[in-house]
């Protein structure tokens, strides 16, 4: 499983739903959504500012989750953003690895 760092803002139709529902029956939207494809939701929450809703989400694979992407900025109520997130792990193994890179111009 992947995880991954969603990050949402309601719009138009989704603020008014959001209103009506409350932040609690949303989050169970995601989480059936997430089942739907195999995944999970670590943590969930509501925020003010730059963002309204954010969270950590297993998902099993890069196709589920963009399908779950796809499907949900489609509906045109929230625009959504995953961030695949790496363990130190990962990030350890990306820096043993020496790739070929020319810059521009170089």
């Amino acid at each position: 499983m992947t995880k991954y760092l969603f990050q949402g803002n309601y719009v138009g139709e989704g603020i008014k739903g959001l209103m009506k529902e409350g932040g609690s029956k949303r989050r169970d939207a995601v989480v059936k959504a997430l089942e739907s494809v195999g995944g999970s939701l670590e943590c969930f929450y509501y925020a003010f500012g730059e963002t309204d809703v954010l969270g950590v989400l297993d998902v099993p694979d890069q196709p589920s989750a963009a399908s779950l992407s796809l499907m949900i900025n489609s509906s045109g109520a929230v625009n959504l953003r995953l961030t695949p997130l790496m363990t130190p792990e990962d990030l350890d193994a990306a820096a043993s690895k020496t790739p070929s890179y020319r810059a521009p111009g170089q």
